[in-house]
């Protein structure tokens, strides 16, 4: 084989491998694309958690009986 021809093989080579990876880097963006979707719909899913939780703890009584206390007040013998 002359050199040329060893050469346009390389160059066939590099081409078709220079494919695959521009074709792996676009699985790979939409890959990424959809898991940062996800990732920002558990970011609300989670800040919308956290605001019932503070609501519901916003809703509790500041001086709660202990469970002794309630306990006690029910005639419970510890």
């Amino acid at each position: 084989m002359s050199s040329v021809e060893v050469l346009a093989e390389r160059v066939e080579r590099l081409l078709l491998r220079h494919e695959e990876l521009q074709r792996t880097a676009t699985l790979l963006e939409q890959e990424l694309a959809g898991v940062t979707q996800e990732r920002d719909s558990l970011r609300s899913r989670l800040n919308a958690a956290r605001n019932r939780i503070d609501a519901l703890l916003s809703r509790l009584p500041a001086d709660a009986p202990t469970d002794s206390a309630t306990d006690a007040a029910n005639g419970a013998n510890p």
